[in-house]
């Protein structure tokens, strides 16, 4: 049994390529997160970059800014998460089962 490697390595170079595609692709979206039941809201992209932060009025106490800190830190991180995630979906739509568990991070 021979394996034709010219056409396995255009085949890999294919897939690589496509990944590549749909990571740049997924990045350029957007994730919303919210934290405190809405008082804290963060957008993000799916690369990670956070580009909007929104904040009740309510959610400022000046007697406890430590709960805002916190209501931030965990939206920013919802955001992040939800981001990844959105990543890591649209590459397995291409990866053969199993060869999603190969790759760091997925």
């Amino acid at each position: 049994m021979s394996m034709d490697f010219n056409k396995l390595a255009e085949q890999a170079m294919q897939m690589q390529q496509e990944l590549q595609r749909l990571q740049e692709e997924a990045e350029k979206e957007t994730v919303t997160a919210t934290a405190g039941g809405g008082m804290v809201t963060v957008t993000a992209t799916a690369g990670g970059e956070v580009t909007k932060i929104e904040i009740d009025p309510k959610a400022i106490d000046p007697d406890d800014p430590d709960m805002l800190g916190d209501l931030v830190t965990a939206a920013v991180n919802e955001a992040l998460r939800s981001g990844r995630k959105l990543v890591e979906s649209k590459i397995g739509q291409v990866l053969p089962p199993g060869l999603g568990n190969l790759l760091p991070g997925m």
